[in-house]
């Protein structure tokens, strides 16, 4: 009785527009969030990597293979005049309760005319190719073709034994570069895999630092507890730094990285020498109260990428949701049974609007792939911040025009820039 009066009054609070939309974007969103000039068009693609080491078969010995299939779903630039509009049907973080998300893109509408860069989004442990989809629509309107895909075993409906996620989540990252890259359709005609992206959250970011050239440390390969650490039959080796495995799997095709809340740190799954194994521009993601992926962790990430120039954009007091998901679905604010609690909190944060904190991450990401994937250095004025956005002063002529005194955030509105920080570290330093 308690659970369907709890459910009653959740339902009662649900938003009065329940449309679920991930591309809302608030007046208040700074200059790069906004949508580029090209419709959107996004199809459903399914790829098959044959005789995957099998992680969870393992585990009762030996090391059988098995195809691994992941489903995906891949947003591009569409033809001019495709008329936007569509829905994502799908499920919650319970792995029951069906939902539908709309969006801005066109189902199965015709590629544009071009080329464009490729940028892979990994969601977290569990999570799907939903998750970020706020993202995905974005930035394929600004000209970038975006693959995500369910990855086995780490799904809200399919979420197994933790050691598969180790094992295989940068190792689904290389197959996607290399599934995209291989489409001999439409969509890999205009799809320029040799300048690519990836872009992962948690257990996502996880695989980008490792896919990004940091492998992983003599602790995370020896271990013996706790058992969720510990996939079976020396998987994790191939993972290690140093290895001949690991060196095979970096690919100079990956051009940055965007890693938001990377897991893995706090357990020395990397050392040091590990984590300047990356090279490629890298742009770090956290809530400074996160739980999950601590913010002290995601600080000796930043610095320890000795090998790269890397940037830390921190939302003070979000927890682990910073940025990355959509906004909560109206119906994850209900209880569920299957789950125990509202999914809600698997999505929003309890300081930041969820939609806000899309929008900053839309900014940044454009600016630094823009930077990085099309080498459009005037987008680097975005990447040169004072630290505190709270320090920022607005200061401008009777025109307008920024004064010599002026430091608040370039393409942020006056009053906008609070409760951020940004941070640039060189490489080597």
């Amino acid at each position: 009785m308690r659970h369907l009066l709890i459910a009653a009054m959740a339902l009662t609070a649900m938003p009065a527009i329940a449309e679920n939309r991930i591309d809302l974007i608030r007046p208040d969103a700074p200059e790069l969030a906004h949508p580029g000039p090209h419709p959107v068009g996004v199809r459903e693609a399914r790829f098959t990597d044959p005789e995957r080491i099998d992680v969870i078969a393992a585990q009762a010995g030996g090391a059988p293979v098995r195809d691994r299939s992941l489903l995906a779903e891949i947003w591009y630039p569409a033809a001019e005049g495709t008329e936007p509009g569509t829905t994502y049907d799908t499920i919650l973080r319970d792995g029951v309760t069906a939902t539908t998300l709309a969006g801005s893109a066109a189902r199965d509408a015709d590629p544009a005319d071009g080329s464009f860069p490729l940028v892979i989004l990994s969601h977290g442990y569990p999570g799907n190719r939903y998750l970020m989809s706020h993202l995905a629509e974005n930035l394929a309107s600004k000209g970038y073709v975006v693959v995500a895909a369910d990855h086995p075993e780490s799904t809200y409906d399919d979420q197994q034994a933790f050691a598969s996620t180790l094992v295989n989540r940068a190792l689904d990252q290389r197959f996607l570069l290399d599934s995209m890259a291989g489409l001999e359709d439409g969509i890999g005609a205009i799809t320029d895999a040799d300048r690519t992206a990836v872009v992962g959250y948690s257990m996502g970011g996880y695989g980008a630092l490792i896919f990004g050239g940091a492998g992983l440390s003599r602790t995370a390969l020896e271990r013996t507890e706790p058992a969720a650490f510990v996939p079976p039959s020396d998987t994790l080796a191939r993972l290690g730094a140093g290895s001949e495995d690991h060196a095979a799997l970096v690919d100079p095709r990956i051009r940055a990285v965007i890693a938001i809340a990377p897991w893995g740190r706090q357990f020395d799954f990397w050392d040091a020498d590990g984590l300047a194994g990356v090279t490629v521009p890298l742009m770090l993601v956290a809530g400074s109260v996160d739980d999950v992926s601590p913010y002290d962790s995601i600080r000796q990430i930043l610095d320890e990428t000795t090998g790269t120039t890397r940037h830390l954009l921190t939302f003070e007091n979000a927890n682990h949701n910073a940025a990355a998901p959509i906004p909560a679905p109206a119906e994850a604010w209900a209880h569920s049974e299957s789950l125990g609690r509202a999914p809600f909190d698997h999505y929003a944060d309890p300081v930041w609007d969820s939609v806000r904190m899309n929008n900053i991450l839309q900014h940044f990401a454009t600016a630094f792939l823009d930077l990085h994937l099309k080498d459009e250095a005037a987008r680097g004025e975005y990447l040169d911040l004072i630290r505190d956005a709270d320090a920022g002063l607005w200061s401008v002529d009777a025109d307008g025009n920024p004064d010599e005194a002026h430091s608040y955030w370039a393409g942020f509105a006056q009053r906008s820039a609070v409760g951020l920080a940004f941070e640039t570290r060189e490489a080597g330093r």
